[in-house]
């Protein structure tokens, strides 16, 4: 077991109607001037905008706002943010959308508050920020966590490479939850999300070292709520309590819970999938789902008795304690059919991507960082071991 070190100061407003209270929640945080942050149109179309407005007004709480935020949000949007904020003196971001506008909204933050810095530094790299605007945020997607974690990702144009930064200084100050506002998201958005949340919990359960039993029985909790709800969503959408159990396993996969005692986590399937990402423009949960299957059958044989605890305490696969190794594929099998059940993809010609021989390459050599670097846990990965993942996962 190792140590750690559990922070969430983000407070949670969950449940039916509770975007009507951001107005009080925003005053509390004694701003003068908020940024108004969101993706598509349908935040206009649903009157959530118009709504999150007029609580804002009866605070007296001054606002300006930009939209426009894509799936794997881009850093010239970022740029824009920065821009708007610095000419109408913005000191509080709200994020209105899933974990791309809150990245986008974090990474705002970010460069608003270290107007000396390029805020992609601290995305590569090159720089640590000293501050942060405060932020809040009103999740409409249940999928990547950001709405409680101390992380965002941001996709640079120039070269489409896709990068997080992780600080507490942007934790979000509160996240309103209501299912309600997910009742119309597409099938399809639902699946990939899902599977985000899954994959956020799964890549800290899948470590080398000993684990506490207190967190391992919360993540295998997490991931059978997961599984059980999202094929009630497939066949029921406006299903409340499915649409809250998963927006909540949401934000417990990625709020440093599912984590605590088993280390910092594998997290090579996230990163092999930044870079399919960054380079097709993929939806996430979609991508992860892609590379899973080919990834964890790269890697069991390192720790098979993991696996095997995967596939029994997930999937009731019988295990008779001495061949992890078949328990373990049978696990693998398990996972990849229920992806298949929410027409997730389980490879990436599923993704309706055909890859090349230099793309492999290009995509290891970026995940790599051009061969400085390994990846994972279970079984550290260098760049070889990457484009052989690509290639498995290829077809």
């Amino acid at each position: 077991m190792k140590n750690f070190n559990y922070y969430t100061p983000t407070r949670v407003i969950f449940g039916r109607n509770t975007e009507n209270q951001v107005g009080e929640l925003i005053k509390q945080q004694e701003c003068t001037k908020v940024l108004v942050h969101y993706g598509s149109s349908s935040a206009k179309s649903s009157g959530l905008l118009e709504k999150i407005f007029a609580s804002l007004s009866r605070e007296g709480i001054d606002y300006v706002s930009l939209g426009g935020v894509v799936p794997n949000p881009r850093l010239s949007k970022v740029y824009e943010g920065i821009k708007l904020c610095k000419q109408e003196n913005v000191d509080f971001i709200l994020s209105i959308g899933g974990g791309s506008v809150i990245d986008s909204g974090k990474a705002i933050a970010y460069g608003t508050a270290n107007p000396d810095i390029d805020v992609w530094d601290f995305f590569s790299g090159k720089a640590q920020a000293a501050s942060c605007l405060p932020n809040g945020c009103i999740l409409t997607i249940a999928a990547a966590g950001s709405e409680m974690s101390n992380s965002c990702v941001i996709t640079n144009e120039e070269g489409w490479l896709k990068r997080g930064y992780k600080t507490d200084y942007c934790r979000c100050k509160f996240a309103i939850m209501n299912p309600e506002l997910t009742y119309t998201l597409p099938e399809y958005q639902t699946a990939s999300g899902c599977t985000d949340i899954l994959m956020h919990t799964m890549e800290r359960y899948f470590v080398r070292n000993e684990t506490m039993e207190m967190t391992d029985g919360i993540c295998e909790a997490l991931m059978q709520t997961v599984i059980c709800n999202a094929r009630i969503l497939i066949q029921d959408p406006h299903n409340y309590s499915a649409r809250a159990e998963v927006m909540w396993a949401g934000s417990l996969s990625h709020n440093g819970l599912t984590g605590c005692g088993a280390g910092s986590g594998d997290w090579a399937c996230h990163q092999l999938e930044h870079e399919l990402g960054g380079m097709f423009d993929v939806a996430h949960g979609a991508g992860l789902a892609a590379v899973w299957g080919s990834w964890a059958r790269y890697v069991y044989k390192a720790c098979p008795e993991r696996f095997a605890q995967f596939a029994t305490n997930i999937f009731n696969i019988s295990c008779d304690g001495t061949d992890y190794e078949k328990t373990a594929l049978a696990g693998i099998i398990a996972m990849e059919e229920f992806f298949r059940s929410i027409q997730m993809p389980v490879s990436i010609q599923e993704l309706g991507i055909g890859l090349t021989d230099a793309q492999i390459e290009e995509l290891a050599y970026k995940c790599s960082f051009k061969e400085t670097r390994t990846i994972g846990d279970i079984k550290p990965l260098a760049k070889n071991d990457m484009a052989a993942i690509y290639r498995m996962a290829r077809s």
